[in-house]
């Protein structure tokens, strides 16, 4: 259950001092990681024989990638690559890392931020007498970005870089986002647009009345959700996340379990990509394992749609989906993480999916009635506590 909820007037008093000392040591800290990175950098190239310079880069890949059973989160391990300026195969990515580096250290002493697009054209240019760009596209600079990240061990957010804004929220509870209070109750059907740096430093916790959160996959069905009036019904917090949810919205909903101490019910689609969504709110993300301690949602709950539903709610056949190779192949993938692989429940969900041979969208209970899934299904796995852990 939810802890009482605290004033706002003393969320404020008491965040305000400490939130200001805390967003400049952080600011300090990460300053001064770029920093020892250009030193060391320059130490190498100008003081020593062999005058290489490295760097050490943490690999995100699932091989190194652990799963802490008591903390029931992945975590990152001691695998590392060692990227050098001159090695022909790994100068560009050094390049790359450094160009990222010094604007970053350039936001952060300007107090500014910048999208992932606009890091790519900060730094981007063609080297001086050559016709070689320093980026080919986008993806190549997002992919520097968290290699930074993990090198220097400081969050996007730290480095003052955000992404597109996607995800929303709406429900009982008064937030302040970079100064300006927010009243969720009063969002129309349009919501609260989810920022992509949801720090405390950035967004405070006001007066909550609400008791859990509700997080459903797409934003039709957050929709349905909202125009029903659910979260003022139930006294809740309602988000989506626009289907595999971004960094922002999955730091919300663990500032707003653990500092506010709210239940995350998921509402996703019953098939391989929706059972991947449910896993990285709760353990995290492989690729991003380094920030699990900061997004990972242990105790959050998967309530549907579950496999059994196309009869337990006795669906018409054409809600059905088959199968592919890929989602097949995706399925058995993901039942074999070890997070799931130890869970009896969630084999035996897994092993319908795929005997049945068809998968299914939070949608399809639409063919029930249209509130069928906001006035019947959530309501009564709530009430009788149906769900996955």
């Amino acid at each position: 259950m939810a802890k009482k909820t605290t004033k706002a007037a003393t969320t404020a008093a008491t965040a305000e001092a400490p939130r200001r000392r805390g967003s400049k040591a952080t600011a300090d800290a990460t300053l001064l990681r770029i920093a020892q990175l250009g030193q060391h950098v320059r130490k190498v190239a100008m003081h020593t024989k062999e005058g290489d310079p490295s760097v050490e880069i943490p690999s995100r890949t699932l091989s190194n990638t652990r799963f802490n059973a008591k903390k029931r989160t992945l975590e990152m391990g001691d695998a590392t690559q060692t990227r050098n300026l001159f090695n022909v195969g790994q100068a560009r990515k050094f390049m790359q890392m450094m160009l990222q580096a010094a604007a970053s250290k350039d936001l952060i002493q300007q107090d500014k931020t910048l999208s992932l697009r606009g890091m790519y054209y900060r730094s981007l240019h063609t080297i001086p007498g050559t016709k070689e760009k320093t980026f080919d596209d986008q993806s190549e600079s997002d992919a520097i970005l968290e290699d930074l990240e993990v090198g220097l061990g400081a969050m996007r957010e730290e480095l003052h870089v955000f992404a597109k804004k996607r995800g929303t929220m709406v429900g009982n509870i008064t937030i302040t986002d970079s100064g300006d209070e927010i009243d969720c109750r009063r969002m129309g059907s349009g919501g609260y647009a989810i920022p992509s740096i949801c720090e405390p430093d950035v967004i405070r916790f006001g007066r909550c009345d609400a008791k859990f959160v509700l997080h459903v996959e797409k934003d039709t069905v957050w929709s349905r959700f909202n125009e029903d009036k659910f979260w003022q019904k139930h006294n809740c917090i309602l988000t989506e996340g626009s289907g595999q949810p971004p960094r922002g919205v999955r730091r919300l909903l663990q500032r707003l379990n653990q500092e506010l101490g709210l239940p995350i019910y998921c509402l996703l689609d019953c098939d391989p990509w929706g059972h991947y969504i449910y896993s990285v709110i709760k353990q995290g993300s492989i690729n991003l394992a380094y920030e699990s301690q900061r997004m990972a949602i242990p105790d959050a709950k998967f309530i549907g749609i579950r496999a059994e539903d196309y009869r337990r709610c006795e669906l018409p056949p054409e809600v059905r989906i088959e199968l592919n190779d890929k989602d097949t192949a995706r399925a058995k993938q993901i039942a074999a993480y070890p997070w799931f692989e130890r869970n009896r429940a969630w084999q035996k969900e897994i092993d319908l999916l795929l005997r049945n041979g068809f998968k299914m969208e939070v949608e399809s209970l639409i063919t029930k009635d249209i509130s069928y899934v906001t006035e019947t299904y959530v309501p009564a796995r709530l009430k009788a506590r149906d769900w996955l852990d």
